[in-house]
């Protein structure tokens, strides 16, 4: 769990040669069992188990059940969270508690020498779409990279009090640690959830703690600014200097709502998009340039990036949208798949030649500023026509009625593929036909009347992972009556139910 032992523990692998693999405590049994056996790894680092919305979860049970399942750990070391709230389950021949088993060590211990291309790390995809991947770093690499993005983008400085809304298991928890850490920087921690007890609690962390830099996702913003203004506007924000986004595309209202309110008209949101393949950034702005809104500025320091069409050439400079792609690496670029060379070659290098296909829609404006509009592979397809999802949200989402939107494409008999929009209102607004209507005809005027959403259906919240993602192929899954495969990384199962419902 998000406890600061896991940054020793985080820290000691790389220290002394092994491979370290963080992987999200929210997971269940099959999902752990599933990245155990992948990486055949042979110590476990867990806790008895953390604390969610005041309440204790435990642990230790689902990692022995995950062990059963995938072999190979020899040592299973548990971190004493919850003493005696809980009775731990226990085996004397593969146990011992983190305290018993952790010896200080004397400032001479030397870290093990390694080449700068050893493996150091593996992250594992979040498991949405297919088998979860083992993304292998490497020593320098994950380390220059992080650096560069937290030094130059993110203007680091010795006093700062960093704080990124993450899990250590997704990508931006080791980039956190790694990227400031190289500079002997300070960084903030929280357990539990954004509204609890009440929804200003990352505003009162920010207030007492003066942290400088806040980072979180789009949609984690957009469900905080549905509790109101006044939750925010009770605390002092002053402290921030910068704050932080990634994640998926913004909307502009929650984005204006997150400069003002939040970052107090002052602080630049640095909105970054990268992924965990390089532990980094391809789009990434600088403190110092202009910006628009929901912008992700242009591409990081030393990033070879471009926009092409379905036959690669490049379209950056005319504006249109089109593929995101590398035409080179970067430091952090993954060694390959823990799996091997060629499902990492199928995966990211098959599409054009000697070309890095990211798999998200990106544009370029007049002005040469970069926006992101979604993933590639979410595209929906009607008609003949294609347009990211995330288009047709943001449309949904400038209404006034409208808090978050996720559009799915299903099977359609005349147009091969139909959009379904699935909407969260804000609050004091109630669902209606009319409202339907009008959103639909929103959506018609903006992108034209093949577009228009077949079905509005209402809903109080959507199925996401921890790190904030909407879980789109679990509302697809629904909406057509599928099975759902593995829905580990989902955060709030509930969702799913009241999905099922109002389909």
């Amino acid at each position: 769990p998000m406890v600061p032992e896991v940054i020793s523990i985080l820290y000691g692998c790389f220290k002394v040669g092994a491979i370290a693999v963080p992987i999200f405590s929210g997971f269940g049994v099959d999902a752990t069992a599933t990245r155990i056996e992948d990486s055949e790894c042979s110590v476990l680092f867990t806790g008895d188990g953390f604390y969610r919305r005041g309440s204790p979860l435990t642990l230790k049970e689902s990692a022995d059940e995950a062990i059963e399942e995938a072999g190979y750990v020899e040592h299973t070391v548990v971190y004493d969270r919850l003493g005696d709230e809980v009775d731990t389950p226990w085996n004397d021949d593969r146990d011992e508690w983190f305290a018993d088993a952790v010896e200080t060590q004397d400032d001479e211990y030397d870290t093990k020498s390694l080449p700068s291309d050893q493996e150091s790390m593996l992250l594992y995809s979040s498991g949405t779409t297919g088998k979860p991947k083992g993304i292998v770093h490497t020593h320098a690499g994950v380390q220059m990279q992080c650096a560069k993005e937290i030094y130059f983008g993110f203007d680091h400085k010795p006093s700062d009090r960093f704080f990124w809304v993450s899990d250590i298991g997704w990508m931006m928890g080791p980039w956190t640690l790694i990227g400031n850490h190289t500079f002997g920087g300070t960084i903030f921690m929280y357990e539990g959830a954004p509204d609890q007890p009440e929804p200003d609690r990352f505003w009162e962390m920010i207030d007492r703690h003066s942290l400088s830099v806040f980072g979180i996702s789009p949609t984690a913003i957009r469900a905080l600014r549905k509790h109101g203004d006044e939750w925010v506007e009770n605390h002092d924000l002053s402290s921030i200097r910068l704050l932080g986004s990634t994640g998926e595309p913004w909307d502009p209202e929650s984005w204006q709502w997150f400069y003002e309110h939040v970052g107090c008209g002052e602080a630049p949101i640095i909105n970054i998009s990268g992924g965990t393949e390089i532990c980094g950034c391809f789009l990434m702005p600088m403190p110092t340039q202009p910006l628009k809104p929901t912008s992700l500025g242009g591409p990081g320091l030393g990033m070879d990036i471009d926009i092409v069409n379905d036959a690669g050439e490049s379209i950056a400079d005319t504006h249109e949208r089109g593929f995101l792609i590398a035409r080179d690496s970067c430091p952090s670029t993954t060694k390959s798949l823990w799996s091997g060379d060629e499902r990492y070659l199928e995966e990211y290098w098959s599409t054009w030649p000697d070309v890095w296909d990211h798999g998200d829609w990106a544009q370029k404006d007049e002005d040469g500023f970069w926006f992101l509009h979604g993933r590639a592979d979410d595209a929906l397809n009607v008609a003949g026509r294609k347009v990211g999802p995330a288009e047709i949200e943001g449309v949904l989402t400038e209404h006034e009625a409208v808090n978050q939107a996720a559009a799915v494409g299903v099977p359609d008999d005349t147009t091969g593929t139909a959009v379904v929009a699935y909407v969260v209102l804000e609050d004091g607004q109630e669902p209606s036909d009319d409202l339907r209507a009008e959103l639909s005809a929103l959506v018609g005027d903006e992108h034209g009347k093949p577009f228009r959403p077949r079905e509005i259906l209402f809903v109080s919240e959507f199925p996401k992972t921890q790190s904030g993602k909407v879980i789109r192929r679990a509302i697809s899954a629904i909406y057509q009556g599928e099975e759902l495969g593995d829905m580990s990384s989902i955060e709030n199962p509930a969702a799913l139910d009241e999905l099922r419902d109002a389909s």
